[in-house]
């Protein structure tokens, strides 16, 4: 199982935030890249960052940030956050980022990621965000009447890197994750599933890496950590 510290960037520090609630935001001392260097001198090689001002305006804001934590040697980034376009992904690809996620756009046009997973190979990570199972979009600021399950059969002949898995009310939460909506949505997707929200301790990532949730190829864990709820060292020796 890949585990991802999470890294969410606003405003050039490093913040999280409550079910996706831009109000209800902690701000932590450690800038975004001093934060990567902790997760990586303890062993992490994959991290999850979003560029969360990005996810509000529609473009990349804070790539300073995501440039410098490219540069720390083998360290792996996926990034998300507001990238609409083809030349914004090859932007963050050339500032060294591995997979780019998409969401708003991808959902509202479907062409679109299809055109982009043709054009960046094994790049395109696909950003399902949910609440009671149906897809929110723009930041989690707008919610749709569509079934995630149904949206992921219109695409799985695309060629997606993985999918992140977001159940938006256990999101910062610490309330344990959504494991049973995670792996009956997987059984929809042929491609591997990252969960995300609500992971509140060691047991909950071990659960994710039980026989009962095989479908699960990784974690993101992001406020449990900050809050030292999870030890990251603990963390790092079952990654």
């Amino acid at each position: 199982m890949i585990i991802f510290p999470a890294i969410d960037i606003k405003g050039g520090k490093c913040v999280r935030l409550l079910k996706g609630d831009f109000e209800n935001l902690t701000e932590y001392k450690n800038s975004p890249f001093d934060q990567a260097n902790i997760f990586s001198k303890i062993g992490f090689k994959n991290l999850h960052l979003v560029d969360l001002d990005g996810a509000l305006e529609g473009k990349l804001i804070n790539k300073n940030s995501i440039q410098s934590i490219t540069k720390i040697n083998g360290v792996k980034i996926q990034v998300g956050g507001g990238v609409r376009s083809l030349e914004q992904i090859d932007e963050l690809v050339k500032l060294g980022v591995d997979k780019v996620i998409l969401g708003t756009k991808a959902i509202e046009d479907p062409s679109f990621l299809k055109k982009a997973c043709t054009k960046f190979d094994k790049k395109i990570v696909l950003a399902i965000d949910v609440r009671n199972g149906f897809l929110s979009l723009s930041g989690w600021k707008r919610q749709t009447d569509i079934l995630a399950t149904d949206f992921i059969k219109k695409v799985n002949d695309f060629n997606i890197s993985r999918i992140i898995y977001t159940d938006i009310d256990r999101d910062g939460t610490k309330s344990g994750p959504n494991i049973d909506s995670t792996v009956a949505f997987s059984k929809s997707s042929k491609f591997p599933i990252v969960v995300s929200g609500g992971i509140s301790s060691i047991e909950d990532v071990k659960s994710l890496k039980s026989e009962n949730a095989k479908e699960i190829e990784g974690v993101i864990i992001g406020k449990a950590i900050y809050d030292q709820n999870i030890n990251i060292n603990e963390l790092a020796k079952i990654i």
